[in-house]
Formats: structure tokens, sequence, C-alpha cells
């Protein structure tokens, strides 16, 4: 299922990852592992944000996706099932 993953960093612990440089390793590490369609970073609410959409095969991959920015970042953390156009479409031709 694809899905996505926003983590809104703490700005505190983001400075000293950025600082001891292991906000990059995080970043590629995150990245290695879940292999995303799309990665994007930006400034949302004034908070570094990490959105990531990526293929979730099951439920159990939850854990040792967030919890390296739960425990590194102090992050918070939202996963969504989301759909591209073309899901989309496919589930609305379902409705009629």
């Amino acid at each position: 299922m694809r899905v996505m993953l926003k983590a809104t960093l703490d700005t505190e612990k983001a400075n000293e990852a950025i600082g001891s440089g292991k906000l990059s390793e995080l970043i590629s590490r995150t990245m290695d592992h879940l292999k995303p369609e799309a990665a994007y970073f930006a400034p949302l609410g004034g908070k570094r944000t990490v959105i990531m959409v990526f293929d979730m095969q099951d439920s159990s991959e939850l854990p040792p996706t967030g919890e390296p920015f739960f425990r590194e970042l102090n992050a918070e953390i939202e996963v969504s099932p989301v759909m591209n156009a073309e899901d989309l479409q496919k589930g609305l031709s379902q409705l009629s």
C-alpha cells in the first residue's frame, strides 16, 4: 500500500543532528530502507519537515520506519495511506 510519512522535526534536536552530521545520515538510512517514490523536505508550520511516499507491504514495517525519527529527532510522525491519480480513478470507477 502506498503511504505517506510526514515527520515534523523538533528544532533543537534537528539543530544538534545537523551540527553532528547525524541528520544527513538518518535521511540517507531512511531513503535506503524505504526506497521512496518521492521525498520532500520543507519548512511546514515553522518546523523542518520530511515527507516521503513509499510502498508499505505490511503494517509491521511501521516501527522501524518511524522509530529513528522519534528517537533521534523527537519528531512528530504521521503515516497515512495515499493515492496517486491512477489509484483515485481506479477507486472511483468502483463506486458505480
